[in-house]
C-alpha cells in the first residue's frame, strides 16, 4: 500500500473551491508534518502550505494565503487542504508530502520534504 494518497482533485470554474484529501498509512499522522506542493504544467514545484505535528503551526504560500487552509485529522491519519476562490493559475498536479519541519523554508524552498505521493490535478479553467 502506498504511505501517501492525494484524492479530491478535479475541474473547477475559476472561483470555485476542492478540498483535497491525503491520507496516510503505515505512518502516524501526528508525528509528522504535512506539506502540500504543487506543479502546474511546464513549471517547477511550487511548495503551497505546510501543518506542524505538535502545535499545528501553518505556512502558506504569499499566492494562496487568505484562498487556501491546510488542516489535518490525526484519529484519522488524514490531511486536507481547502481551495477557496480558485484561479486559472492554480492549475497544477497537487501533491501532500510528509515532513520533518513546517517552516518558511518547507514552503518556501521545499526543504525538509521526506515521501510524498503520486499527486491529484486541479485544473481551473473556464
Amino acid at each position: 500500500q502506498l504511505p501517501v494518497v492525494e484524492s479530491g482533485g478535479g475541474f473547477v470554474q475559476p472561483g470555485g473551491s476542492l478540498r483535497l484529501s491525503c491520507a496516510v498509512s503505515g505512518y502516524t499522522l501526528a508525528n509528522w508534518v504535512i506539506a502540500w506542493f504543487r506543479q502546474a504544467p511546464g513549471k517547477e514545484r511550487e511548495g503551497v502550505s505546510c501543518i506542524s505535528a505538535v502545535e499545528n503551526r501553518t505556512d502558506y504560500a504569499d499566492s494562496v494565503k487568505g484562498r487556501f487552509t491546510i488542516s489535518r485529522d490525526n484519529a484519522k491519519n488524514t490531511a486536507y487542504l481547502t481551495m477557496n476562490t480558485l484561479k486559472p493559475d492554480d492549475t497544477a498536479v497537487y501533491y501532500c508530502a510528509m515532513a520533518h519541519f513546517c517552516t518558511p523554508a518547507t514552503v518556501r524552498n521545499l526543504q525538509y520534504l521526506v515521501r510524498w505521493g503520486q499527486g491529484t490535478l486541479v485544473t481551473v479553467s473556464s
